[in-house]
């Protein structure tokens, strides 16, 4: 299969390829929606850990609501980064992923 991008250039995209993007742009988007509506979500884990410290001079000094607020704050910088990361290892660049979405909208089409 060969797909032309946005400025003309034309490239092949076997099924194994599309496979191998497809999934984590979906990872992309459900990120991407968690962060929009403020961290929201209906799944959770846990529990996590943190260091020892941080959490009680946080709770001493603040009280156990900032000491959440830390922890999902401290969840959503990394899920930031390694969604950078996620995005920069399977597509690269705007332009490339852009060139994708075009393709999953003309399979989603035909």
């Amino acid at each position: 299969m060969y797909i032309q991008g946005r400025s003309g250039e034309v490239f092949a995209m076997d099924e194994e390829e599309y496979q191998r993007k497809y999934v984590p742009l979906k990872i992309l988007k459900s990120i991407q929606a968690y962060l929009k509506n403020g961290g929201l979500a209906r799944t959770a884990v846990y529990p996590v850990n943190v260091p020892d410290d941080l959490l009680m001079q946080v709770l001493e000094h603040h009280g156990s609501k900032p000491v959440d607020d830390l922890i999902h704050e401290i969840f959503r910088i990394g899920l930031r980064i390694w969604a950078e990361n996620l995005f920069m290892e399977v597509f690269g660049s705007t332009r490339d992923l852009e060139t994708f979405v075009e393709e999953v909208k003309r399979r989603n089409q035909g």
